[in-house]
């Protein structure tokens, strides 16, 4: 570790422990599940997402794995079977239990599930408190970010179970309604050579490194997300009928799926309602259109005679502007709109909803994976999805940054995720 990383590290650990932040990353988990009736935590709504109550183990068995044994020559497992259980992908570890029949494991219990929780830290927490060396600060600081990115797929895998219950059960209290946004203008960006990615200092994912340059042309972004209202208008222009405005692969799934609107939109007698976390509402024209895939976001962009920005057109755009907005501390959970701000400059690149890029998915020039079995975080994945961008209602405010990479599938839209147009030239 190179003295600029490792004087980084200290001046966190100024601020707040090592141990506090691990404990306040765990605390956050349980208090997103505090709400949940026990019935909750094990169901898994489809094969691509999770129950709870296996989140909350799999981020466990991570510092146990990662953390716990390689620290630890006498730690003895109380249960040796976990480590089949609630591996997530890593081969190197052994072989993971299958995705798809997470929901079928009624046991563990949830009691014993917390149970393995509550053992586990308090081996990350003797391990911290007895002196650390740096690889153990960065096993330690990957896990916290790690569960970060469970918090929020704690978040969304729950609303696709609850979104998707003819009761339309609420999580929370709050539905979300906002004033009329700002008006949709573009803002315009010069071209040339810019410098993109995570610098060697502070925390940052494999992916998001090296630093390296790209060359871009003049280019415009919207000002802001698109609306539900602006959403709508595309629907009653036959949007999802209109074979012209789609990539091919999206339109033979939307004609198998049979999508005519985003995720969790229901139209009842003409009228049409959108599921929030708080229950059922209105639909609110002013608010971000969300849970959108890339092929609707793709087709969306064509109708309205724009594209999907880049994913290096959009961390230009966020160069030096204050990750600030609508993160999971807020705990609305779900996006807001913007009201009553100057037009001219870019709202919302951090929070609200993940935006969708047209960049594939791949290594930066220069890309190297972490080592060993940890090389399997992100690397691995480095085929058939696009980049999304920005952080979202559901995402702490804490693990976001310009450089940031999310990454989905095409058809994908169960996540917080919405869309930014962009255009040629720069006006």
């Amino acid at each position: 570790m190179d003295a600029a990383s490792r004087n980084d590290r200290l001046q966190v650990a100024q601020l707040e422990s090592w141990v506090d932040r691990f404990l306040h990353t765990r605390q956050d988990s349980l208090a997103l599940t505090a709400a949940l009736q026990i019935e909750d935590y094990g169901v898994q709504p489809m094969d691509d997402a999770s129950p709870p109550k296996w989140h909350l183990a799999h981020t466990t068995w991570f510092y146990e794995t990662f953390v716990v044994k390689p620290w630890n020559s006498a730690y003895q497992p109380d249960n040796p079977e976990f480590e089949y259980m609630f591996n997530s992908y890593y081969n190197g570890v052994g072989t993971p239990f299958p995705r798809t029949k997470r929901g079928s494991l009624s046991r563990p219990t949830v009691q014993e599930v917390l149970d393995y929780r509550a053992r586990v830290e308090d081996q990350v927490v003797k391990l911290l408190d007895g002196g650390c060396d740096d690889e153990l600060l960065t096993r330690v600081e990957l896990g916290i970010h790690h569960e970060r990115q469970h918090q929020e797929l704690i978040v969304t895998d729950l609303k696709f179970n609850l979104g998707n219950n003819p009761l339309y059960p609420a999580y929370c209290e709050n539905l979300v309604s906002a004033e009329s946004p700002v008006e949709l203008a573009y803002v315009a960006f010069a071209g040339g050579l810019f410098q993109v990615g995570a610098p060697d200092e502070g925390f940052a994912f494999d992916n998001e490194r090296p630093l390296h340059k790209v060359h871009l042309e003049g280019f415009q972004l919207a000002n802001r997300l698109v609306t539900n209202g602006e959403y709508l208008e595309f629907i009653n222009d036959h949007g999802y009928e209109r074979p012209e405005l789609w990539l091919a692969e999206g339109w033979d799934h939307i004609d198998k799926a049979g999508w005519r609107a985003p995720l969790y939109w229901v139209c009842r007698d003409g009228d049409w309602f959108e599921y929030q976390l708080g229950g059922l509402a209105q639909l609110e024209a002013h608010l971000p259109a969300v849970h959108i895939s890339a092929h609707e976001a793709v087709a969306y962009a064509t109708w309205a005679d724009a594209r999907l920005p880049t994913e290096f057109e959009w961390e230009v755009a966020a160069a030096g502007v204050e990750v600030s907005g609508n993160f999971s501390e807020s705990q609305r959970y779900h996006p807001t709109g913007q009201s009553g701000e100057s037009k001219a400059r870019i709202h919302q690149l951090y929070g609200d909803a993940w935006e969708w890029t047209s960049s594939s998915y791949g290594p930066y020039p220069g890309y190297k994976t972490l080592p060993g079995t940890l090389g399997e975080y992100n690397g691995k994945f480095m085929s058939s999805q696009l980049v999304l961008r920005g952080g979202s209602c559901a995402t702490a405010q804490s693990h976001i940054r310009a450089s940031y990479r999310n990454f989905f599938y095409p058809p994908d839209r169960w996540q917080f995720s919405g869309l930014r147009l962009a255009r040629n030239g720069n006006g």
